[in-house]
C-alpha cells in the first residue's frame, strides 16, 4: 500500500492522517499533545506503522498547525502549510463547492471564506478561549458532565437561557448566575452554545458573507448543540465532514501528494525516525543588532534543522551542507 501522510500538530492536539493514492483516507489518529510535540508526533507515526503494516509506503507528508515547522525538521516534509490553507483544502476536497468553513478547536478558533474553490478572505481568534474547545471542556468539567453528552443535553432544551459569552470570564459567572436561579441545566447548556455561536460570529465572523454550504469542522463539531446553535444563528443547514476532527491532517496529505508530484520524489525519513530521540533547543545570533532568536532541531547530535535568522547566515549554513 502507498500512502500520503499528514500531521496536524496543535497546542491541544495532534492529528495524523494516511491517504491512499486515490484519495482515502486509510487511518486518522487523533492524539492530545500534552505539551510534547515529538513525543506525540512520533507516537502517532508509530500507531501508523503498526495499524498499516510493514508493506505499507509513504510517498510524501505534509506537515501543519502551529508546530508544523518543527514537525516538517523531524520527519522530513514535502509540503509545510499554515493552518488556514490546509483546513480549506480539505474542506474543498470533502465538500465540493463549500463557501465558508467554520473552524473551533481546542484553543483558537477561524473562519475562511472560499469562492470557486479559492480562499479570498479568512480570519482566526487566538486570543480569547471562550468559544473554544478548551473553554466548554471546563465548563463540562464544572458541571460534573462528560464533555461527549453536551451537546446531547442542549438538545433537550425548552427554552435556552440567554448566556453573557462575550468572554470566557463572564459566561462562566453568568451560568452559575442561572444556576443559582433555578434554570434546568438543559436550557443553560443550550443557552451556552447559542452565546458561544453569537461570540463567534460577532468576533471571528465579523464582516464576513457567510454563504452555504457551510462546512463546520474541528473538535466542537462533535458538540450536536454547538451545531444546532450555528444552524440557527445562519439559518441554513450546516455540514459536518466526517473527518472534522482531523481535517487539518487531510489538508496537509493533499498538499503533500501535490508537492510529491512537482518534485518527484518525497524527503521523508521513514518510520526509523521514530527510534531517534530529539532535542529542540535556541541560542540568540549576536551577529547584528537584530538579535534573532535562532531554533535548532537536533536528531541525536545531528544539526536536523535551524530557523528564526532572519538574514539566514545559520539556517543557509545547514541548506548549502545539506546540498553538497
Amino acid at each position: 500500500m502507498k500512502v500520503y501522510l499528514g500531521i496536524d500538530v496543535g497546542s491541544v492536539s495532534t492529528n495524523l492522517v494516511a491517504m491512499s493514492e486515490n484519495g482515502e483516507i486509510r487511518e486518522n489518529i487523533y492524539l492530545r499533545t500534552q505539551g510534547q510535540p515529538i513525543v506525540t508526533v512520533t507516537r502517532g507515526l508509530k500507531m501508523i506503522e503498526e495499524s498499516l503494516g510493514s508493506s505499507c509506503k509513504v510517498k510524501g507528508v505534509g506537515t501543519t498547525g502551529s508546530a508544523r515547522y518543527l514537525t516538517a525538521a523531524i520527519v522530513g516534509a514535502d509540503a509545510v502549510k499554515n493552518e488556514i490553507t490546509a483546513h480549506a483544502v480539505a474542506a474543498s476536497y470533502l465538500v465540493p463547492g463549500v463557501q465558508t468553513v467554520l473552524e473551533i478547536g481546542g484553543q483558537d478558533s477561524k473562519i475562511i471564506i472560499l469562492r470557486n474553490g479559492v480562499v479570498v478572505d479568512f480570519a482566526m481568534n487566538t486570543v480569547c478561549a471562550a468559544g473554544t474547545g478548551s473553554f466548554l471542556d471546563q465548563q463540562a468539567a464544572r458541571l460534573n458532565i462528560p464533555i461527549e453528552k453536551f451537546g446531547e443535553l442542549a438538545l433537550k432544551a425548552r427554552t435556552p437561557v440567554r448566556i453573557a459569552g462575550r468572554c470566557s470570564v463572564f459566561a462562566e459567572s453568568d451560568m452559575i448566575h442561572k444556576q443559582q436561579m433555578g434554570h434546568r441545566l438543559e436550557d443553560i447548556i443550550a443557552g451556552l452554545c447559542e452565546a458561544l455561536v453569537r461570540n463567534y460570529l460577532n468576533n471571528v465572523g465579523k464582516g464576513k458573507e457567510i454563504l452555504p454550504p457551510v462546512v463546520f469542522q474541528g473538535g466542537v463539531a462533535a458538540n450536536a448543540g454547538m451545531r444546532q446553535a450555528f444552524a440557527k444563528a445562519l439559518e441554513t443547514d450546516i455540514i459536518v465532514p466526517r473527518y472534522y476532527n482531523v481535517m487539518g491532517a487531510v489538508g496537509a496529505a493533499l498538499l503533500a501528494k501535490e508537492a510529491v508530484q512537482k518534485s518527484g520524489k518525497t524527503k521523508f525519513y521513514g518510520f526509523e525516525l521514530t527510534n531517534f530521540t530529539y532535542d529542540a533547543s535556541s541560542f540568540e545570533c549576536k551577529g547584528c543588532a537584530n538579535l534573532c532568536e535562532v531554533i535548532e532541531i537536533r536528531r541525536e547530535e545531528e544539526v536536523l534543522a535551524r530557523w528564526g535568522d532572519r538574514c539566514g547566515k545559520w539556517s543557509n549554513i545547514l541548506s548549502s551542507t545539506a546540498t553538497g
